[in-house]
């Protein structure tokens, strides 16, 4: 297969790249600002917020849009410009040049559920301006990629942890340094997948042609937040972190983003994990992993 994929330069791409090549299929990266280091990588730079930008007259097999701005950013423009024109940009320059559009989104745009086990039939409603922007670039792809005739899936990452990313900047270093704190007191359920998970994931979705479907990638073990943080302590041998108030917490971190963290959310994996066998089934297993690592 030949495989172009966006954000080829971040936490979760790299990898999936790196994986796609030792299974000896041919990759293309698109990058704006950061570097591949395999060779064995076809880079593209661009800025997919510019609309001239251009990609070579090729055929993939299979195209991964993962490039996205974070609920970190605070600038709803930039947020706009980059995950909803920077999609339109990127189909305009890839709709005579792609047989399968996979688009990584994440679990915010279910919104808030309440006690709802969420799967892949729950109603999107999101309920903050980012995760609303999201929702608008997937309608987009849905719309265009039919009306070109190319099949489209979506996937809702849930919280994507492993050495590296937000996990050991936001979470592991911080912990470390004694300036981690949980908004309300870390007591609403959260929804995680090992970064190896994820990119055995979205490679089994394309090797399977699973076209015009949706999967949500979590493990099998939603997490009260607080309980998360203090098994990571634990096996770093820390001291458990205190909490901060909520309106606190929106002036460091902003509204969109407090939002998102303290909604708690419930998932099923069982229609992933009928393709695709999970290394690490629960995040127990999983930070483990990380943890020996990081050491």
């Amino acid at each position: 297969m030949k495989i172009l994929i966006t954000g080829s330069g971040g936490f979760i791409g790299s990898r999936l790249a790196a994986k796609l090549v030792e299974k000896n299929y041919v990759v293309t990266g698109l990058i704006h600002e950061q570097k591949i280091d395999n060779s064995s990588i076809k880079t593209i730079y661009a800025d997919l917020t510019e609309p001239n930008f251009t990609i070579p007259d090729e055929m993939y097999d299979v195209v991964f849009h993962l490039a996205a701005v974070t609920p970190m950013e605070k600038n709803k423009k930039k947020i706009k410009k980059v995950n909803y024109d920077g999609t339109v940009n990127l189909f305009n320059q890839i709709k005579n040049k792609t047989k399968f559009f996979v688009y990584v989104s994440g679990l915010g745009v279910f919104g808030d559920v309440e006690n709802q086990i969420i799967n892949e039939k729950t109603p999107l409603k999101p309920h903050t301006d980012y995760s609303k922007i999201r929702l608008e670039a997937q309608h987009y792809l849905e719309s265009n990629c039919k009306k070109n005739s190319i099949p489209f899936t979506v996937v809702y990452l849930g919280e994507v942890y492993g050495n590296g990313g937000w996990f050991t900047s936001q979470i592991v270093n911080r912990l470390k340094k004694g300036r981690f704190k949980m908004p309300k007191s870390g007591e609403y359920y959260r929804c995680v997948v090992h970064v190896d998970d994820v990119v055995t994931a979205l490679i089994t979705i394309a090797e399977n042609n699973a076209y015009d479907e949706s999967f949500i990638i979590t493990d099998s073990s939603p997490v009260l937040f607080k309980d998360f943080i203090f098994f990571i302590c634990d096996k770093l041998g820390l001291k458990h972190p205190g909490s901060i108030p909520i309106f606190l917490a929106k002036t460091v971190l902003g509204g969109d983003l407090v939002k998102l963290l303290t909604t708690s959310v419930k998932t099923s994996n069982e229609k992933i994990s009928k393709i695709c066998k999970f290394a690490y089934p629960t995040y127990k297993e999983g930070i483990q992993a990380v943890i020996s690592e990081i050491k």
